[in-house]
């Protein structure tokens, strides 16, 4: 799973989700379902804050006039 994409990994997480909500699947299959989708949310998840992390915001200091790196406050 760790070669997937973001997309790739949400795409999936969303057909795992259409799935179970049919309610058309075996029950062994619903749960193979779901512990996949549960598995790719966490994956999902650990992008979004890894990308979170890497986002920063440029901002200039009046007083100094310098410029400087901050966490992007969302």
């Amino acid at each position: 799973m760790e070669s997937l994409s973001f997309e790739e990994a949400f795409e999936q997480l969303e057909a795992a989700i259409t799935a179970l909500q049919e309610g058309k699947l075996p029950l062994d299959q619903a749960l193979k379902q779901y512990q996949d989708g549960m598995h790719l949310a966490q994956y999902c998840n650990e992008l979004l804050q890894q990308a979170e992390l890497s986002v920063q915001q440029l901002s200039v200091e009046e007083s100094t006039d310098t410029l400087s790196l901050s966490p992007l406050d969302l």
